[in-house]
């Protein structure tokens, strides 16, 4: 009998140290092999796609993203490539584009959406204030863009506003720093913002009204100088103090700064009166890209990182609000706070011809 329980005993023993060898199966067990989606993202979603929360949340769903980064024009190019499941450019204007090189006719998915603000730094805020170029309330600051728009074509400099002469660092011309609208889609709203502007406040629709605009966007393109062709550049040379005090940058690029902790000196985000939302639109060319998309419009992981890195999520209009309040700069928790009229962007057409003309191309 002792004998038997000895063994008994032993047994037990055995088992738990068969069981303690044996490791615990993963209360979480991932979903399979992976399946791999390739694409095209404009530069300033590149630090969302390189998250690793991002990832991990993605792959808990099955796909394992691979996305290039280029400017939102340069993207209709690369689209003809054979190895792309999905384009995600930073506005709708190429989305057309890139769906008439894949044969496509349905309505893509606009998970999310960012509204395109100027950037400059507190002192240049006040001397914009005290000038009438700008207004503050709240905190939120607006950009008065027709006062902007006699300022361009009256050649306004600088030394001119009262106060710059306490800012010698404020000398020449004021304009507003943005990319090549031939190659990224924030500097070709830029232009169109422009002509609406001179247009009575009405979308540029035919030659006349191009005609009309030219002359003011080529002012405002050529004092620009070389243009970078992504939107990351320009606002990297903000932060590090190199170049011009205003920078027309996506909402999302100052958000994400802000939320990440990292430093942003005295940054101000000016909302401008008139502006438009870029809505970041998933073109799918296949199944994998469909699923991309619909995560990234449903999954509530998915909307809450995509606050966290300053985008304003489609189906959550709290999650970024939450983000960003009490945070320095101050954003705007909805954007009729900040007094901004959306406009309507003009045709693929009308724009590309603005475009040209911007760049002295005009026919």
């Amino acid at each position: 009998m002792r004998r038997a329980l000895g063994v008994l005993a032993a047994l037990v023993l055995l088992g738990g140290v068969t069981y303690a060898l044996i490791p615990d199966p993963d209360p979480h067990p991932g979903p399979g092999p992976l399946v791999k989606v390739n694409g095209l993202i404009g530069s300033e979603k590149r630090a969302f796609f390189e998250n690793q929360e991002v990832k991990d949340e993605l792959a808990k769903q099955g796909l394992e993203v691979h996305a290039d980064s280029t400017g939102s024009w340069t993207m209709v190019d690369q689209a003809k490539q054979a190895n792309i499941d999905f384009a995600f450019p930073a506005s709708t204007s190429p989305v057309k584009e890139v769906q008439k090189i894949w044969g496509l006719q349905d309505s893509p998915l606009v998970p999310f959406y960012s509204p395109l603000v100027i950037v400059t730094h507190q002192a240049v805020a006040e001397v914009l204030q005290a000038n009438q170029l700008a207004d503050v309330s709240q905190g939120i600051v607006t950009f008065r863009m027709d006062a902007y728009l006699a300022a361009l074509r009256n050649g306004t400099k600088w030394q001119d506003l009262k106060g710059a002469g306490d800012h010698p660092e404020l000398s020449g011309r004021i304009f507003v720093t943005t990319t090549d609208p031939q190659s990224s889609s924030s500097g070709a709203m830029y232009v169109a913002l422009l002509s609406y502007l001179v247009n009575n406040h009405q979308p540029v629709a035919d030659q006349a009204g191009i005609d009309t605009s030219k002359d003011v966007l080529r002012t405002a393109t050529s004092l620009q100088g070389g243009q970078k062709s992504s939107s990351d550049e320009p606002f990297k040379d903000f932060l590090a103090g190199v170049g011009n005090p205003l920078v027309f940058a996506y909402e999302s690029q100052a958000a994400q700064s802000v939320l990440s902790g990292a430093p942003t000196g005295d940054m101000v985000v000016m909302y401008p009166d008139s502006t438009i939302y870029s809505d970041h639109t998933v073109v799918a060319r296949d199944d994998k890209g469909a699923k991309l998309a619909g995560l990234l419009q449903d999954d509530p992981e998915l909307r809450r990182l995509e606050a966290k890195f300053g985008f304003r999520p489609q189906a959550d209009k709290d999650v970024f609000a939450k983000e960003v309040s009490g945070r320095k700069p101050t954003f705007a928790p909805d954007l009729s706070s900040a007094k901004v009229k959306q406009w309507q962007v003009p045709t693929q057409d009308v724009l590309q011809k603005l475009v040209a003309a911007a760049k002295g191309n005009a026919q």
